[in-house]
Protein backbone atom coordinates (compact mmCIF):
# COMPACT_ATOMS: atom_id res chain seq x y z
CA UNK A 1 0.00 0.00 0.00
CA UNK A 2 1.25 3.40 -0.90
CA UNK A 3 1.65 5.87 1.51
CA UNK A 4 -0.67 9.24 0.76
CA UNK A 5 0.22 13.01 0.89
CA UNK A 6 -1.84 16.02 0.36
CA UNK A 7 0.17 19.48 -1.34
CA UNK A 8 -1.37 22.45 0.09
CA UNK A 9 0.24 25.75 -2.17
CA UNK A 10 -0.99 28.51 -3.60
CA UNK A 11 0.79 28.38 -6.68
CA UNK A 12 -1.12 25.84 -8.67
CA UNK A 13 1.35 25.00 -11.59
CA UNK A 14 4.30 24.25 -8.49
CA UNK A 15 1.91 22.24 -6.61
CA UNK A 16 1.00 20.23 -9.54
CA UNK A 17 4.22 19.96 -10.38
CA UNK A 18 5.13 18.12 -7.31
CA UNK A 19 2.16 16.39 -7.57
CA UNK A 20 3.62 15.37 -11.01
CA UNK A 21 7.39 14.02 -9.63
CA UNK A 22 5.40 12.39 -6.31
CA UNK A 23 3.67 10.57 -8.81
CA UNK A 24 6.70 9.33 -10.64
CA UNK A 25 7.83 7.85 -6.59
CA UNK A 26 6.73 4.00 -6.36
CA UNK A 27 6.09 4.01 -2.57
CA UNK A 28 4.11 7.84 -2.75
CA UNK A 29 0.65 8.88 -4.20
CA UNK A 30 -1.21 12.31 -4.23
CA UNK A 31 -4.79 12.22 -2.45
CA UNK A 32 -5.42 16.13 -3.28
CA UNK A 33 -4.26 19.28 -4.32
CA UNK A 34 -4.93 22.07 -2.01
CA UNK A 35 -4.76 26.03 -2.43
CA UNK A 36 -5.23 26.65 0.79
CA UNK A 37 -5.02 25.90 4.58
CA UNK A 38 -9.02 26.62 4.46
CA UNK A 39 -9.09 24.32 1.42
CA UNK A 40 -6.84 21.90 3.71
CA UNK A 41 -9.78 21.65 6.11
CA UNK A 42 -12.53 21.27 3.81
CA UNK A 43 -11.12 18.28 1.94
CA UNK A 44 -10.25 16.56 5.45
CA UNK A 45 -13.72 16.67 6.00
CA UNK A 46 -14.62 15.06 2.62
CA UNK A 47 -12.09 13.21 1.94
CA UNK A 48 -9.31 10.77 3.51
CA UNK A 49 -6.62 11.46 5.91
CA UNK A 50 -3.15 11.60 4.49
CA UNK A 51 -0.22 9.95 5.95
CA UNK A 52 1.83 13.49 5.05
CA UNK A 53 0.97 17.29 4.23
CA UNK A 54 3.22 18.89 2.08
CA UNK A 55 2.74 22.25 3.11
CA UNK A 56 3.62 25.72 1.69
CA UNK A 57 4.60 28.35 4.54
CA UNK A 58 3.72 31.28 2.52
CA UNK A 59 0.02 31.50 1.57
CA UNK A 60 -2.43 34.58 1.92
CA UNK A 61 -5.52 34.61 4.02
CA UNK A 62 -4.72 31.09 6.09
CA UNK A 63 -0.66 30.88 5.91
CA UNK A 64 1.55 28.00 6.89
CA UNK A 65 2.23 28.38 10.26
CA UNK A 66 -1.62 28.70 11.31
CA UNK A 67 -2.23 25.41 8.76
CA UNK A 68 0.40 23.61 10.85
CA UNK A 69 -0.89 24.76 14.21
CA UNK A 70 -4.37 23.45 13.32
CA UNK A 71 -3.06 20.62 11.79
CA UNK A 72 -1.19 19.80 14.82
CA UNK A 73 -4.28 20.54 17.17
CA UNK A 74 -7.23 18.41 15.55
CA UNK A 75 -4.90 15.81 13.53
CA UNK A 76 -1.79 14.87 14.81
CA UNK A 77 -0.81 11.88 13.75
CA UNK A 78 -0.40 13.91 10.31
CA UNK A 79 3.48 14.46 9.61
CA UNK A 80 3.80 18.04 7.97
CA UNK A 81 6.61 18.41 5.79
CA UNK A 82 7.13 22.20 5.07
CA UNK A 83 7.86 23.75 1.77
CA UNK A 84 9.77 27.32 1.79
CA UNK A 85 11.38 29.08 -1.11
CA UNK A 86 14.12 30.38 0.77
CA UNK A 87 16.72 29.45 3.72
CA UNK A 88 14.66 31.59 5.94
CA UNK A 89 15.18 31.27 9.78
CA UNK A 90 11.88 32.99 10.93
CA UNK A 91 10.00 30.61 9.06
CA UNK A 92 11.78 27.19 9.88
CA UNK A 93 11.94 27.96 13.88
CA UNK A 94 7.90 28.78 13.74
CA UNK A 95 6.86 25.91 11.56
CA UNK A 96 8.90 23.86 13.75
CA UNK A 97 7.35 25.23 17.29
CA UNK A 98 3.60 25.35 14.71
CA UNK A 99 4.17 21.16 14.63
CA UNK A 100 5.89 20.76 11.66
CA UNK A 101 7.97 17.45 11.34
CA UNK A 102 10.35 18.53 8.16
CA UNK A 103 11.24 21.49 6.34
CA UNK A 104 12.24 21.51 2.49
CA UNK A 105 13.54 24.21 -0.25
CA UNK A 106 11.54 24.49 -3.20
CA UNK A 107 14.48 24.44 -5.48
CA UNK A 108 15.77 20.80 -4.56
CA UNK A 109 15.70 17.78 -6.79
CA UNK A 110 13.04 15.10 -6.50
CA UNK A 111 15.72 12.69 -5.22
CA UNK A 112 15.67 14.62 -1.91
CA UNK A 113 12.03 15.28 -1.84
CA UNK A 114 11.97 11.48 -2.12
CA UNK A 115 14.81 11.24 0.89
CA UNK A 116 12.58 13.81 2.60
CA UNK A 117 9.21 12.05 2.48
CA UNK A 118 10.75 8.86 3.37
CA UNK A 119 12.47 10.07 6.10
CA UNK A 120 9.89 11.61 7.87
CA UNK A 121 7.57 8.29 7.91
CA UNK A 122 11.25 6.40 9.15
CA UNK A 123 12.38 8.62 11.45
CA UNK A 124 9.16 10.97 12.29
CA UNK A 125 11.09 14.40 10.74
CA UNK A 126 13.56 15.57 8.26
CA UNK A 127 15.37 18.99 8.26
CA UNK A 128 18.60 18.93 6.32
CA UNK A 129 22.29 19.92 7.68
CA UNK A 130 21.43 23.06 6.97
CA UNK A 131 18.21 23.45 8.57
CA UNK A 132 19.36 22.10 11.48
CA UNK A 133 22.25 23.81 12.24
CA UNK A 134 20.65 26.87 11.83
CA UNK A 135 17.44 26.19 13.71
CA UNK A 136 17.99 23.62 16.71
CA UNK A 137 20.50 26.06 18.36
CA UNK A 138 17.75 29.31 17.95
CA UNK A 139 14.55 27.01 19.28
CA UNK A 140 13.61 28.60 22.91
CA UNK A 141 12.78 26.60 25.82
CA UNK A 142 15.08 23.27 25.36
CA UNK A 143 18.24 23.96 27.53
CA UNK A 144 19.72 21.30 29.72
CA UNK A 145 22.31 22.14 32.32
CA UNK A 146 25.70 21.33 30.61
CA UNK A 147 27.37 20.17 33.66
CA UNK A 148 25.15 16.84 32.99
CA UNK A 149 27.92 16.19 29.98
CA UNK A 150 30.26 15.00 33.05
CA UNK A 151 27.88 11.78 33.16
CA UNK A 152 28.00 11.03 29.66
CA UNK A 153 30.22 7.93 28.41
CA UNK A 154 32.23 8.19 25.29
CA UNK A 155 30.02 6.24 23.06
CA UNK A 156 27.33 8.20 24.32
CA UNK A 157 29.18 11.21 23.40
CA UNK A 158 29.76 9.81 20.10
CA UNK A 159 25.98 8.94 19.57
CA UNK A 160 25.30 12.52 19.86
CA UNK A 161 27.34 14.00 17.33
CA UNK A 162 25.40 11.73 14.80
CA UNK A 163 22.15 13.11 16.02
CA UNK A 164 22.72 16.33 14.16
CA UNK A 165 22.93 14.78 11.06
CA UNK A 166 20.98 12.96 8.20
CA UNK A 167 21.33 9.60 9.34
CA UNK A 168 19.12 7.37 10.04
CA UNK A 169 19.65 4.82 13.45
CA UNK A 170 20.70 2.16 11.14
CA UNK A 171 23.15 4.49 9.90
CA UNK A 172 24.51 5.06 12.97
CA UNK A 173 24.82 1.77 14.16
CA UNK A 174 26.46 1.20 11.09
CA UNK A 175 29.10 3.96 11.22
CA UNK A 176 29.58 3.21 14.91
CA UNK A 177 30.25 -0.67 14.37
CA UNK A 178 27.32 -1.46 16.84
CA UNK A 179 24.11 -3.34 16.45
CA UNK A 180 20.88 -1.16 16.23
CA UNK A 181 19.88 -1.97 19.49
CA UNK A 182 23.21 -0.96 20.99
CA UNK A 183 22.23 2.59 19.51
CA UNK A 184 18.44 2.10 20.50
CA UNK A 185 20.06 1.80 24.36
CA UNK A 186 22.35 5.15 23.81
CA UNK A 187 19.63 6.87 22.74
CA UNK A 188 17.25 5.34 25.35
CA UNK A 189 19.75 6.32 27.94
CA UNK A 190 20.37 9.94 26.81
CA UNK A 191 16.56 10.44 27.32
CA UNK A 192 16.80 9.62 30.64
CA UNK A 193 19.98 11.43 31.50
CA UNK A 194 19.46 14.50 29.93
CA UNK A 195 15.59 14.57 30.66
CA UNK A 196 14.65 14.52 26.30
CA UNK A 197 12.37 12.49 24.61
CA UNK A 198 12.90 13.40 21.04
CA UNK A 199 15.75 12.90 18.56
CA UNK A 200 15.68 16.34 17.90
CA UNK A 201 15.94 17.20 21.28
CA UNK A 202 19.26 15.55 21.86
CA UNK A 203 20.47 17.67 18.33
CA UNK A 204 19.30 20.46 20.04
CA UNK A 205 21.67 19.27 23.26
CA UNK A 206 24.65 18.38 21.05
CA UNK A 207 24.83 21.70 19.45
CA UNK A 208 24.38 24.06 22.56
CA UNK A 209 26.77 21.74 24.34
CA UNK A 210 29.57 21.61 21.48
CA UNK A 211 29.12 18.52 20.22
CA UNK A 212 28.40 19.05 16.42
CA UNK A 213 30.50 21.31 14.19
Amino acid sequence: MKHTIAIVDDHILIANALSGIISNFDDFEVLYVCESGEDLQEKLKLKSKPDIVLLDVNMPVMDGFETAKWLRDTHPDILILALSMKEDDHSLINMIRNGAKGYILKNIYPKELLKALKNILENGYYFPDWAAKKVYASIEGNSVDATLKSGLSKREEEFLRYTVTEMTYKEISDKMCCSPRTIDNYRDSLFDKLNIKTRVGLAVYAIRNGYAD
